[in-house]
This record gives structure tokens, C-alpha cells and sequence, in this order.
């Protein structure tokens, strides 16, 4: 039994929870000088020099061969394969045995939290360790707030979540941040579920819709955006999940919203 014990313990890790740089919504703020990239819809993960750390402390367990050529100081990014490849994503990097499926999985990084001067700076450090699996997010100068609503249309087109725009002279800051800022055609937010409500008609042996809660307690319903497969196996109670929506109705509830995605290694 300690013997087994012993085997287990490297899968069942925790490390401390990261601080880490957490973005704000644009609002149409001046973003003159500023610079752009394609938004990731991948897991985000921490490597602390030892560790891939998850967003919520967790251990993420990638095999040997995938961190070997990783540097000894830490490093940001996005666990990532392609664009809607989510669940994939997540069924591959949660696994507490690492499967042969990391080979589609790429490490893109968009900081390096502990080096000094702007982002462009501190994102040089990583050069030397681009490969295989270690790629830096490329980053273009926003040229006009309708250079940038362009490149935000081009990236939906092609799939993508949306636009992250920064303040490339700005210092690495480790919570949420004005000098960072989310780009959506959508707004999107997470809930709690509280109770998974059958369906009608041909969801009658199904799951028809989620009832869940909102971080201040607001409960609302989310009935669409959900696969066969989802509404067979849906989300747990207790789970967070990511949900879009288009705006607040005047009693604090999200008009339309519409599932994304189960947010498992948070």
C-alpha cells in the first residue's frame, strides 16, 4: 500500500496558486501605440521553472519530453492545438497520466513574468528556447481602432475567440490590468451550476438546460450552445462554466446566453 502511495503521489500534486497577469474587457479605450494577437482558447498554463501550473494551482502533468528544453525561470502562455479544439485540448492536458495525444499540444507564450522592461523585452528571453513545443504569440501594432476591429473579424472568421490588446511598455503586472484588454464581438463570463434541468420533446431523455449562478448570486438558465453528446453528458453541479451572452437585462441576468465550454483546470 506505500509502495502504491509513493507511485500515485507525482499525480497528485498541488502548488500554490499563481498570480498571474488577468485581463479586462476593451470599451473603446485609447489604445494608440498599443499591440494585438489572436486570443487562445486553449488551458492556461503557468510554468514556474519546475512545473506546468494550471490557472488554479493545479498540476498539470506533460511528459518529459514536452518541458525538458523548457527554461529555468517562468514563462506564460496557452496550452493550444487549433482553433474549437477545446475539449480535446482539455481531455489531453487534465489527464493525470500523459497520453500520447501531447504531441499536438503547443506551448504559446505571451509573457515571462518575472523579467523587467516592456513586454517586447521581457518576451526575448524566451528566443532562445522556441522549438518543438515552446512558440511566443506573434504581436502586431494596432494602426487605428479600426485596424484593430478588422483583425478582430479576420480571427472570428477563421474560428478564434477573439483579440487580446496590450500596452507593450507597460511592466508585468499580475492581476487583472487596464494595460490589458480582451477584444469579443460577444461579451462572455463563467458561472457556478446549481441544478441540470431535463428537456422537452427530443431532449425529453436529455438535459435541456443548465440552471446556474452567477459569482453575486444571480441565477439564470442556459439552453442552447450545447451538442448531443453535451446534453447527454452534461456539465456537473458544481462545475464552472463559460458562458456568452449579449448584454445584462435590467434585473442583472445575461440576455441570450448561449454555452461555451466547461472550465476544468480552473
Amino acid at each position: 500500500m506505500i509502495k502504491l502511495l509513493l507511485l500515485l503521489l507525482p499525480f497528485t500534486l498541488f502548488a500554490a496558486k499563481p498570480d498571474l497577469l488577468l485581463l479586462k474587457v476593451y470599451k473603446d479605450q485609447n489604445i494608440s501605440g498599443w499591440v494585438m494577437s489572436e486570443k487562445l482558447d486553449g488551458i492556461r498554463a503557468f510554468w514556474d521553472g519546475k512545473h506546468l501550473i494550471s490557472r488554479g494551482g493545479k498540476i498539470i502533468h506533460a511528459p518529459k519530453y514536452f518541458t525538458k528544453d523548457y527554461p529555468s525561470f517562468a514563462i506564460d502562455g496557452e496550452l493550444w492545438s487549433k482553433r474549437g479544439d477545446f475539449e480535446n485540448i482539455s481531455s489531453i492536458v487534465r489527464d493525470r497520466v500523459p497520453s500520447e495525444k501531447w504531441h499536438e499540444i503547443k506551448h504559446y507564450i505571451f509573457e515571462v513574468p518575472n523579467a523587467a522592461g516592456g513586454l517586447f523585452e521581457r518576451l526575448s528571453k524566451v528566443k532562445p528556447y522556441e522549438g518543438k513545443y515552446i512558440h511566443i504569440i506573434p504581436q502586431k501594432y494596432v494602426k487605428s481602432k479600426e485596424d484593430l476591429q478588422a483583425f478582430l473579424k479576420s480571427v472570428e472568421k477563421l474560428g478564434g475567440e477573439g483579440v487580446v490588446v496590450r500596452d507593450p511598455n507597460a511592466a508585468y503586472i499580475n492581476k487583472r490590468t487596464s494595460k490589458a484588454l480582451k477584444v469579443k464581438s460577444f461579451l462572455d463570463d463563467e458561472c457556478e451550476v446549481v441544478k441540470v434541468l431535463k428537456g422537452k420533446g427530443k431532449y425529453s431523455n436529455k438535459m435541456g438546460s443548465l440552471e446556474c449562478k452567477l459569482p453575486n448570486g444571480t441565477l439564470f438558465k442556459i439552453g442552447s450552445g450545447f451538442s448531443d453528446a453535451q446534453r447527454s453528458n452534461p456539465p456537473k453541479v458544481g462545475d464552472t462554466v463559460t458562458f456568452k451572452y449579449k448584454e445584462m437585462t435590467k434585473y442583472g441576468k445575461p440576455r441570450f446566453p448561449v454555452f461555451l465550454r466547461v472550465r476544468e483546470m480552473k
